[in-house]
């Protein structure tokens, strides 16, 4: 079997700043797994969901619902998004995407060992032969964590805690960069956000690419790709056809970078840039709590 492997970590100063020198890496068979499906969004932004007029959800997310509560079957966890329309440009995408893929079933799964969170994504990669926007990156993942704090309005004004609800929708808006029409130069941003008022999200991103340096980074009221002090390591491998992800963060780091407590949730949204897609063309997941030592989507316990 054809077996290649990718790597890429921090310095080794994140390293050196651990308790106890090197770090045990979790049993994973102990780690329930969790299905996350992720899938390509099309150009639907932010404000196109909370729109009643064009997003039948928007009503839901006013009263404190979830995108999953309508979208993923419970017993099941099937996305119930049409991505051949979208894929094909009949809805929310105005460029239609040949031999993209629509969606990607995605096992996750989480452990703790009190001083660092371990992230696990594991998936087959699905046929290719779309566009390379990416050239240098035919992998990457990103991860974006929030405290209950983001807000948006809805129609009425009223505040909706839009990351427990949606996820990372509450960075992505319809005038940011590769959006039909949008400034090129415009990142993804938090309306009205800042790491004072803990409005922000933190982000970590792996790439594929040889020698690429992994993200630690967040977003408020733009994108910041680094000055994250939490991210100790990002490590992927593709063994056949299935890649596997692995992320090491401290529970506690620097600005930027959401303190994570045990016994306490948090908000979790990924995405997969697959087969060198860049910008919007991501698959993405939506809005999924994520526990340390809690019952949650998906959950951390320490091991």
């Amino acid at each position: 079997m054809n077996k290649t492997s990718i790597a890429a970590s921090v310095l080794g100063l994140a390293l050196a700043g651990i308790a106890g020198g090197a770090m045990a890496a979790p049993d994973w068979s102990k780690a329930q797994a969790r299905k996350v499906t992720v899938f390509h969004p099309g150009a639907s932004g932010l404000e196109w969901i909370m729109k009643g007029t064009e997003h039948g959800g928007a009503r839901g997310l006013s009263r404190g619902e979830t995108c999953i509560g309508c979208h993923e079957d419970e017993k099941t966890q099937k996305i119930d998004i049409d991505t051949d329309k979208i894929l094909k440009g009949v809805k929310l995408e105005p460029k239609p995407l040949a031999n993209h893929a629509g969606s990607i079933p995605v096992s996750v799964q989480a452990a703790n060992d009190g001083t660092n969170l371990y992230l696990r994504f594991s998936w087959k990669e699905p046929k290719g032969g779309a566009e390379k926007m990416d050239k240098d990156n035919p992998v990457k993942l990103a991860v974006m964590l929030e405290d209950s704090k983001v807000m948006v309005k809805d129609s009425k004004g009223k505040d909706v805690k839009i990351g427990v609800a949606a996820g990372c929708w509450g960075t992505c808006h319809t005038d940011a960069r590769t959006m039909p029409g949008a400034d090129d130069k415009k990142t993804k941003y938090v309306k009205g956000g800042t790491l004072a008022n803990g409005q922000y999200y933190d982000l970590m991103q792996w790439k594929s690419g040889k020698g690429a340096k992994p993200v630690d980074g967040h977003v408020a009221d733009k994108r910041v790709m680094e000055g994250g002090k939490a991210l100790v390591s990002a490590e992927g491998k593709k063994d056949g056809d299935t890649w596997t992800v692995t992320l090491t963060r401290k529970l506690t780091g620097g600005e930027g970078d959401i303190a994570l407590v045990s016994g306490k949730t948090y908000n979790m949204g990924f995405a997969i840039h697959n087969d060198h897609s860049a910008g919007r063309f991501h698959l993405v997941s939506f809005g999924y709590s994520l526990g340390i030592d809690a019952k949650a989507d998906i959950t951390a316990a320490k091991q």
